[in-house]
């Protein structure tokens, strides 16, 4: 009998490793509706958020930021740049929008998907912004969020490489003339991690800290728009 269960738990096991590894990047997820977007008459000027849970989570906490514009939310919970990647022209090329804002990394850091370098979360996301540029799709890069511990993966210790990474990103995007979202900097607390009220689990922003970060992005994606 015990066999038999333990044989079970493998199978199962088995099936949900496979079945995930099938769809790695999760492509089937928002397939439906982006050609559900592509046979619509809109003219409006298309604005993707490519991203993770914190840009997924957004859609729970403060719906009305999207509703009546032309803001498509392509976040899937979890993800890391490779992922984003891998899905970047069925839900960001593919829609033909004015602009993408990309906030990315997090997961990376985490090792969601495996180890990775802060090297190699920016050669994803150089990656992602050539791909838009070369499809005449201006580029919105948000600096990823302050986090000094993962709820999830407990001890990494993330502050550092987190501002590593905004660093680079931020010299990236002055040297390639695009366009950089500050959350960092109004969400950062004394010790380097996500200010206590504007979020529950020292990663993800609540109602609060989405309603910090809007402005900010609004106004970036109105740079993005002026630009020749």
């Amino acid at each position: 009998m015990k066999n038999l269960k333990l044989g079970l738990i493998l199978f199962i096991l088995f099936v949900f490793q496979n079945s995930y590894t099938q769809d790695w990047a999760n492509l089937e997820r928002f397939k439906k509706e982006n050609e559900m977007l592509l046979e619509s008459d809109s003219t409006q000027q298309r604005i993707v958020f490519m991203g993770n849970s914190i840009t997924e989570g957004w859609l729970n906490f403060r719906p009305e930021f999207f509703k009546d514009k032309p803001y498509i939310n392509r976040g899937i919970s979890g993800q890391t740049t490779p992922q984003m990647l891998l899905r970047f022209r069925q839900d960001v090329i593919n829609l033909k929008p004015s602009v993408v804002v990309i906030l990315a990394g997090i997961n990376d850091i985490a090792g969601n998907t495996g180890p990775s370098t802060i090297e190699m979360i920016m050669d994803n996301l150089i990656s992602m912004s050539e791909l838009a540029t070369a499809n005449n799709i201006k580029v919105v890069f948000c600096s990823v969020l302050p986090a000094n511990d993962f709820p999830w993966r407990p001890g990494l210790e993330p502050a550092i490489k987190v501002i590593k990474l905004n660093a680079l990103l931020q010299s990236y995007v002055k040297k390639h003339n695009l366009v950089y979202v500050d959350y960092f900097s109004a969400m950062v607390d004394d010790s380097m991690g996500l200010k206590q009220e504007l979020g529950s689990d020292g990663v993800h922003p609540n109602a609060l800290g989405y309603s910090i970060m809007e402005p900010l992005v609004k106004k970036g994606i109105k740079i993005a728009l002026d630009k020749n």
